[in-house]
């Protein structure tokens, strides 16, 4: 056997002994196909014009996926737009080569016609989301991304399961995407914010709902840098899993539940109000710019139910527990962007890429000191990892701006914030890092590969703040 043909083969089995823990004997079930392709869609309702987006089978968000947990994904993703894309699938713990990750997991899926199968079980239950990995400012922008459901195998008695996609949208006053992508002012600031948020797709008015419902809310933001703060309010909803993961159940504090981009929530919302009455869910997060994002309306039908059940934990996932004493601990530091020590390469014609809009490739970020372009994620690991072996990050934020950090391929316990215990005790893949601030999260290497850790605020991922993390 030649020695090219030996390392290619040596490279599949490599890769499939990888994917061992996640593979399933049972017979493989149909794939299902998604075509990614420009659309329209009327997201800010009658009487504007529709809006031309980027939408997995021509709808904004893409369809509601849903499994049992132990399922099997099988998906063929078709390109039809004229640039290439992938999928990732955020927050679920899947083999290396499905993670999505152009050139590092997998070459982009061709413009114009390109295909490729995603296939992996599902280990866990919760809610998660998928959505491109490459040119991710515009093409998330545009509108690609759709929920992710991954049901427990007994699901807790609810009587709606409800999905609310959260986004936000850049539009002029003929409801057109206002096309600044990767702007310099954007990429070095607090990253792409729109002037209208949707839900599903759409503004909302409201919310229908009935008196004595339980309802399990699923939130997932999917806006390129938006971070909401929703509250609820005259009602105290439970929060039972963060980023898919659960949690011991919890009223939210001031009814209010924070999400930063690409986080997910799942609350157990008890409507507690009377019949008729109308209750406004307010985003406050930017306090010169709080709106109403919807009311919830009740029915005028009685209650359904005078009393609700105790809320009980959801059954865990299957995470190894890192062992925290005996972990092995790295410090890494997120620097750069305006008002911050940018990388060298920029400062000098920064104002002039600010005022013209910026340019494709600017870098304004930096992990430990190193700043990465987006268009090749092929760089040598910032860390290499025993696989199996316990880890502490200690993430810190030297900026003036707020960082959602986000570490494929792995779940983690979120330790401390500024050296305080977290009392919440989430779990999770994405934790927000406010200004100058630090967080430290644990977790177990048992993933092989190479895994991106990045802000999930687009701009700032392709403007420099990401690395790679190998497990090895």
């Amino acid at each position: 056997m030649k020695r090219r043909r030996f390392l290619a083969l040596a490279a599949v089995a490599a890769g499939v002994s990888a994917a061992a823990p996640y593979l399933s004997a049972r017979a493989q079930p149909a794939a299902r196909k998604l075509r990614a392709a420009a659309a329209t869609q009327a997201l800010v309702g009658t009487g504007h014009p529709a809006t031309a987006v980027w939408a997995y089978d021509g709808t904004v968000p893409g369809p509601e996926l849903r499994f049992r947990q132990g399922e099997r994904l099988r998906i063929w993703i078709e390109n039809a737009l004229d640039v290439a894309t992938t999928v990732h699938w955020h927050g679920i713990r899947l083999p290396n080569a499905m993670d999505g990750v152009p050139h590092l997991t997998q070459p982009p899926i061709a413009a114009n016609g390109g295909h490729f199968l995603y296939e992996f079980d599902l280990p866990d239950a919760g809610t998660y989301w998928y959505h491109p990995h490459l040119g991710s400012p515009e093409q998330v922008g545009r509108g690609l991304y759709g929920a992710l459901i991954v049901e427990e195998r007994e699901p807790p008695p609810v009587d709606r399961d409800v999905v609310w996609v959260l986004s936000d949208w850049r539009l002029d006053q003929e409801a057109k995407i206002v096309e600044d992508f990767r702007g310099a002012m954007d990429s070095s600031h607090a990253g792409r914010i729109g002037n209208s948020v949707t839900v599903n797709g759409s503004i909302p008015e409201s919310f229908a709902v009935r008196a004595g419902e339980r309802i399990r809310l699923r939130l997932i933001n999917a806006s390129n840098a938006r971070i909401y703060s929703l509250s609820f309010e005259g009602h105290e909803p439970w929060l039972i899993a963060f980023d898919g993961q659960p949690l011991e159940p919890q009223r939210l504090a001031n009814s209010r539940i924070v999400l930063a981009p690409a986080q997910r929530a799942d609350l157990l919302l008890e409507c507690i109000a009377s019949p008729g009455s109308r209750h406004r869910v307010v985003d406050d997060f930017y306090p010169r710019r709080t709106y109403r994002l919807m009311d919830l309306a009740y029915s005028q039908e009685e209650s359904i139910r005078k009393n609700f059940p105790a809320v009980l934990r959801l059954p865990a996932n299957t995470v190894r527990v890192p062992e925290v004493a005996g972990a092995e601990r790295y410090r890494i530091v997120f620097g750069g962007g305006m008002m911050g020590d940018m990388p060298g390469s920029v400062r000098g014609g920064m104002m002039g890429g600010m005022m013209g809009g910026g340019e494709h490739g600017r870098l304004f970020w930096t992990v430990n000191g190193i700043a990465v372009p987006e268009h090749d994620h092929r760089h040598e690991p910032l860390l290499t990892l025993v696989r199996d072996r316990s880890y502490v990050f200690e993430l810190v934020n030297d900026t003036a701006w707020h960082h959602p950090i986000h570490l494929h391929g792995h779940v983690f316990q979120v330790l401390s914030r500024d050296g305080k215990p977290n009392l919440r005790g989430e779990s999770g893949d994405t934790v927000l890092l406010n200004p100058r601030t630090r967080a430290e999260i644990a977790f177990v290497a048992d993933n092989p590969g190479n895994w991106m850790l990045h802000c999930h605020i687009l701009e700032h991922q392709a403007s420099g703040m990401m690395a790679v993390v190998r497990v090895a």
